[in-house]
């Protein structure tokens, strides 16, 4: 779909529709009290009989309203005026989207880029909304035979701002918006693409796909011969019961000089995690098809970066592998011995996202990172002690803690900080072996953070546990392409502040 930003009376609008709010108790916005002036007090006559509220959600379609150029005015209700928040906002927006999408109307002017949300600027207001025009107006329908589409869905959305200065901002959040999207739908994609299909080997084709259409982006990969060379045997344990071949992919992206330190972001590709020996329950198993989350939104961000163009470092390191039971699947009791040379003994194959990690964390010192953020599906616990709004943050490192804590915050695609403190690493003592790769029921999200942290001295580091916010289930499931608007607005940030200088 095509975005614009303009600046402009409502009444002179000729197009096939108008958004303007109407706040609750049954009061226009200001943009809406200019066309009830111009169609001679219609607006505010419908609100009078009651055609309207104002509750937020609420959406009434008006045709032909009198000294109005536009084909259609769509009053949307915006709840009460003091109470319009970031969530608040963005709900009426989808919902505004898929009226819209609804009626006919091909193009529309939309007037709520001009409502007032506390703290936000036209920036944000821009940017938030055309993220969720485009994640509203997502489909996975790939695999259907018959694709049901709207009869005239909206092609072109026009947002107005108040005033002509403030132009630049709202072409520069579109141009963020489009980028973050296209890495959402990449995201959201290869996740929700089923395991026959999406194995550790697609993830290193769409990979090399990406790093073919774009000049700044380079492919390489590490594959199961390379890494028996290496040691990095708790990454083979792993996939050895799979008939699919482990595959580490690599996409570099370089936006500044080669002397300058990349930020890399390692993304955990489990394709399909059956628990392997430790075999997971039957009921919602098809959703393991989602232990790839991570590994799919280092895609995505690395997809939104190449189309910003930002001039920083990066590397995106693809972690993919599949963990099936088998005769010769690894078992609870086996001792592996990691790239890093510390032992790590087996107390469930289903802790295995942590040992295709660690392997991948000691591989990326070679490229003397400035910083690591690993993104993984990584423990159930994390629903339990956050749900499903926010991705758990843990680090070793408070400036980089901060850095995307902020950037979730500016993005909307919410974090909360879990502490790792060294009282939790006693979880993780073995007898056989210098860790274990359980920590028990108890902080698990936390000691699964501890055990990667001893693989990360050699640079500054933090992990996003996204198990609870990687994928929907329900009626609506599927992937929901987070955290890559964090990333981006992590490494926009970076960029930004001449960090990459």
């Amino acid at each position: 779909m095509e975005f614009s930003v303009k600046s402009g009376s409502p009444e002179k609008q000729r197009s096939a529709c108008i958004v303007v709010g109407v706040f609750e108790p049954r009061r226009l916005s200001g943009v809406a009290e200019q066309l009830d002036q111009v169609s001679e007090g219609y607006l505010s006559g419908l609100l009078r009989r009651g055609d309207l509220e104002g509750k937020a959600g609420q959406m009434l379609l008006l045709h032909h309203v009198p000294n109005i150029l536009s084909e259609r005015v769509l009053l949307v209700g915006c709840g009460k005026e003091r109470e319009l928040d970031e969530r608040q906002y963005k709900q009426i927006i989808e919902k505004t989207i898929h009226t819209l999408n609804e009626t006919g109307s091909m193009e529309a002017v939309c007037f709520l880029s001009e409502l007032h949300v506390k703290g936000r600027d036209t920036y944000w207001k821009v940017r938030q909304a055309v993220e969720a025009a485009q994640a509203g107006l997502y489909t996975f329908n790939q695999l259907k035979t018959r694709k049901e589409e709207p009869r005239r869905p909206l092609r072109k959305l026009v947002f107005n701002v108040p005033t002509r200065r403030e132009l630049p901002l709202g072409e520069r959040a579109i141009q963020h918006a489009l980028a973050v999207s296209k890495g959402v739908t990449i995201c959201r994609d290869v996740a929700n693409m089923p395991p026959n299909i999406c194995t550790p080997r697609y993830l290193a084709e769409q990979a090399q796909s990406m790093a073919d259409q774009y000049d700044n982006l380079s492919f390489s990969e590490v594959d199961e011969a390379q890494m028996a060379e290496l040691g990095m045997n708790a990454y083979l344990a792993v996939g050895q019961g799979s008939e699919h071949e482990s595959v580490l992919s690599l996409l570099h992206y370089q936006g500044a000089a080669k002397d300058v330190p990349p930020v890399v972001l390692v993304g955990k590709g489990l394709t399909f995690d059956s628990g392997g020996i430790s075999i997971k329950p039957s009921a919602n198993m098809d959703e393991m098809k989602y232990d790839m989350g991570g590994a799919a939104s280092v895609l995505g961000a690395m997809q939104a970066l190449a189309e910003l163009q930002l001039p920083i470092n990066v590397i995106g390191a693809i972690a993919g592998c599949e963990n099936m039971p088998d005769g010769k699947a690894y078992r609870p009791g086996d001792v592996l011995t990691t790239m890093s040379g510390q032992t790590v003994e087996v107390l469930n194959t289903d802790a295995e996202g942590r040992l295709v990690l660690c392997d991948v964390l000691t591989y990326v010192e070679r490229f003397e990172p400035e910083a690591v953020v690993d993104i993984a599906t990584l423990t159930g616990a994390c629903i339990v002690a956050l749900g499903h709004h926010a991705s758990g943050l843990m680090s070793s490192h408070n400036p980089l803690a901060h850095e995307l804590l902020n950037a979730s915050e500016q993005s909307g695609d919410r974090a909360w900080r879990l502490p790792l403190w060294d009282e939790y690493q006693d979880a993780l003592d073995s007898p056989f072996a210098d860790m274990q790769n359980l920590g028990g029921r108890d902080a698990g999200t936390i000691t699964a953070a501890c055990f990667l942290s001893r693989f990360t001295k050699k640079y500054h580091w933090a992990h996003l546990d996204i198990a609870g916010t990687a994928w929907r289930s329900g009626a609506k499931k599927g992937a929901t392409g987070r955290p890559v608007p964090m990333l981006t607005q992590f490494l926009l940030n970076r960029a930004d502040n001449g960090q990459s200088n």
